[in-house]
């Protein structure tokens, strides 16, 4: 499925003689080309009612801004859109005891909304260095509680006492993510699932005493990613806990009675586990199906009830005694557990423009862009300006070409797929084409199509609070996947590039998002891609932490940087001939994955977006020109036009003579 956007809707160092960066400029045009990338991916949703008893669904749409919808229901109808000021997107909506819609923002922001109003109101950061909110959950008389991000805090929002971090400080030392959280009403406490290492913490909000649940076995993996929390249930009440892995996801039920796991089930949508009203049945979605248990039974068994598509966003029993569910296909449906009756109903989501996460130039000659979080592609013709956008894969980290084909890398759980562009878009039809997925691997930065061997090699960053990236050989003749780890023992693979018969790599001491870097320096090693084997490995710059942006430049050097240094790399002599500063790198970053993009010119110079700017190098005289800040990202076409992104929208450069 395509959909074409006409233009008008678009504009909707260094040096070893010199001690710092030019301060010159230069000439050549800027143009910005617009939002690239749309969709209607919706977030965190809730059923609520206002105060005459009118029921209404929110869910919150991505975008740059991210837009609250509402729908009255009883019949369905529009009757909210609203930006989030600020934020691109929202992991959670709840409603308090007491009505109110709190909206949990990515950027750290808690939002509220008052049902049948036309509004919502910022009530600011929750806790000081907090950048993302990722879960809410209601307490008791309007209290909210929520998990956060990169402190792994537990926060409590009430209206009369504001903000307070009620989990005082991070729930598990060295952990960034309290990625979710549920409430017990009889003892008040939170339960709390943890990443990048899985943990579950029980967590007295009133005392800020904490617990550690989770059994040893399970301690390995990656997160307790949703939970939720079941009242009433003969034996005791019970958390649901999904419990994500590099290769494999279950649920995992413990029992606050008896204080024990005491099962584990196939994948469910835990956000989905809801009680009848009466009785002891459990109702959950899993895989695009509603199914029942009854815990009445000796050895509870799942029925299928009904077929609903898409992972269940938000459930709630509607005062008619029906269940009433949304979920991520953007279909309400309403459930009779008296008559097994289904309606289904479609809701009309508008798209929203996304930020643009990757941009390559196809073997068609387009701009091809990827979008973040979201996922999503689409591409730019330089020539009439049209738009076109291509739905249906996820967020693409990395892109190159082979032939007719783009190969993507996509997050997560770094699945690869090939598009040959010379046939339609067709994800239905196997174009693109899955190639597979990569184990315990989740973010594919470093794409390289090898002509003289017609490969395709694929450098990745590990799962979450995992070390170690895999450099992947996909054989097109074949059609045969090869994946190599442990080349560079507890580093990813983040740049590739070819030197004569050699493949170049760059690495980073990092791996996924709450890895702990065992690693002190980031490597170059070279690859056979005959031979399939490392010939060599060596430290670029001693300290340097990554090697991003590797390049082929005329003359046959490799460039790249090594943290905030240029380095020149003779891939012959394996050694760096030279290395000039143009930034000081953070000490202690989270990550660096991708922090440099090279291009050389048809008019001779380097263009380099790295670190927030665009300058040019003249290799010559290694001369370098300050052109643009606010720049990231940076691909050429065919006529030496450069594309670079300002988060949702896609900017071109076309190069003039450089002012001396």
């Amino acid at each position: 499925m395509m959909r074409s956007l006409k233009p008008s809707f678009l504009l909707l160092l260094f040096l070893a003689c010199f001690s710092k960066i030019s301060a010159q400029t230069a000439s050549g045009k800027f143009t910005n080309l617009g939002p690239q990338v749309f969709a209607s991916l919706i977030q965190g949703s809730v059923f609520a009612e206002d105060a005459a008893g009118n029921s209404y669904a929110y869910t919150v749409v991505r975008g740059r801004p991210a837009h609250l919808i509402g729908f009255r229901l009883h019949p369905t109808k529009q009757v909210l859109d609203v930006e989030l000021e600020g934020t691109d997107g929202s992991w959670d909506v709840e409603v308090s005891t007491d009505g109110v819609v709190y909206i949990a923002a990515a950027n750290g922001v808690l939002f509220k909304h008052m049902p049948g109003t036309d509004s919502v109101t910022s009530l600011g950061k929750v806790l000081p260095g907090e950048k993302v909110i990722w879960d809410l959950v209601a307490g008791k008389d309007g209290e909210i509680f929520g998990g956060t991000y990169p402190g792994a805090r537990v926060f409590r929002y009430h209206p009369k006492d504001g903000f307070k971090d009620v989990g005082q400080g991070a729930l598990v030392k060295d952990e960034n993510y309290v990625r979710s959280v549920t409430y017990h009403k009889a003892t008040g406490k939170i339960y709390a699932g943890i990443a990048s290492h899985s943990a579950l913490v029980e967590l007295d909000p009133k005392t800020g005493a904490k617990k550690q649940l989770l059994a040893d076995k399970d301690r390995d993996q990656e997160a307790i990613y949703h939970i939720n929390l079941v009242n009433g249930l003969k034996g005791g009440d019970r958390v649901f806990g999904w419990l994500t892995g590099p290769t494999e996801r279950v649920t995992a039920i413990y029992n606050i009675k008896t204080k024990k796991f005491e099962e584990y089930m196939p994948t469910l949508d835990v956000k989905s586990v809801i009680k009848a009203p009466k009785g002891s049945h459990v109702y959950y979605t899993a895989g695009g199906k509603l199914f029942v248990l009854d815990y009445a039974a000796k050895k509870p068994q799942p029925k299928e009830l009904a077929h609903l598509g898409g992972e269940t966003k938000t459930i709630r029993w509607g005062k008619d005694g029906q269940l009433y569910l949304l979920t991520g296909s953007k279909h309400f449906h309403v459930y009779n557990p008296k008559t097994g009756k289904h309606i289904t109903e479609k809701l009309e989501v508008p798209g929203q423009p996304i930020d643009i996460q990757s941009i390559g130039v196809g073997p068609d000659g387009l701009i091809w862009t990827g979008g973040y979080l979201a996922g999503g592609h689409a591409t730019y013709n330089p020539e009439t300006g049209e738009n076109v956008q291509y739905p249906g894969l996820d967020q693409t980290e990395g892109m190159a070409n082979l032939g007719s084909s783009i190969y993507f890398g996509i997050y997560a759980k770094a699945r690869l797929y090939a598009h040959d562009t010379k046939k339609p878009w067709d994800t239905k039809q196997g174009n693109p084409k899955f190639l597979g997925q990569i184990k315990g691997q989740d973010r594919p930065f470093a794409v390289l199509g090898l002509e003289k061997q017609n490969k395709v090699l694929f450098g990745t960053v590990p799962g979450y609070g995992i070390l170690g990236g895999a450099l992947v050989d996909y054989d097109v003749a074949a059609d045969k996947l090869e994946t190599f780890e442990g080349l560079i023992p507890d580093q990813s693979i983040i740049s590739l590039v070819q030197a004569g018969e050699v493949v170049l790599g760059g690495t980073s001491i990092y791996g996924g998002l709450g890895g702990v870097p065992t690693q002190k320096e980031a490597k170059i090693f070279g690859w056979d891609p005959v031979q399939k084997k490392k010939v060599f490995e060596l430290i670029p710059v001693p300290g340097a932490m990554s090697v991003t942006g590797l390049a082929q430049v005329p003359g046959g050097n490799i460039w790249g940087f090594a943290d905030g240094d240029l380095i020149v790399f003779d891939p012959t002599k394996r050694e760096v001939v030279s290395k000039h500063k143009f930034f000081t790198m953070n000490s202690n970053p989270t990550h660096i994955w991708r922090n440099a993009f090279l291009q050389v010119h048809p008019n001779g110079l380097v263009y380099v977006a790295v670190n927030g700017k665009l300058y040019s190098v003249d290799p010559a005289n290694m001369k370098v020109t300050t052109i643009e800040d606010n720049v990231s990202l940076l691909a050429m076409d065919q006529k030496g036009r450069l594309y670079f992104r300002r988060m949702l929208d896609l900017w071109r450069y076309d190069p003039a003579t450089v002012v001396e």
